[in-house]
């Protein structure tokens, strides 16, 4: 195997370690102490789930956009205030 073929590989083992762990955080701190909170991050603030076209973290486009989730300590969501409302532990429409 040439040494291109070796460093090309091994990038991609980098890349797939690094994505892994990435997409695993929003789970691991769930369980620790975390919940999924909608409706409460800025424009680009987001952890995940932004609506269609958007690819998950930092992707929503409104603040405060509805079916975009961001992470708050457990018990705290749903007595977020912001200016649209309060932060809801289910997707809503806004």
């Amino acid at each position: 195997m040439k040494t291109n073929s070796i460093a090309a590989l091994a990038g991609l083992a980098m890349t797939g370690a690094a994505a892994a762990t990435l997409m695993a955080s929003p789970v691991a701190a769930q369980s620790g102490g975390k919940e999924k909170c909608y409706g409460v991050a800025k424009a680009g603030k987001n952890h995940c789930a932004a609506g269609p076209g958007t690819t998950c973290a930092g992707t929503s486009t409104r603040d405060y956009q509805g079916n975009a989730w961001s992470l708050v300590d457990k018990g705290t969501c749903t007595s977020i205030e912001t200016p649209k409302g309060k932060g809801s532990l289910t997707p809503i429409k806004r």
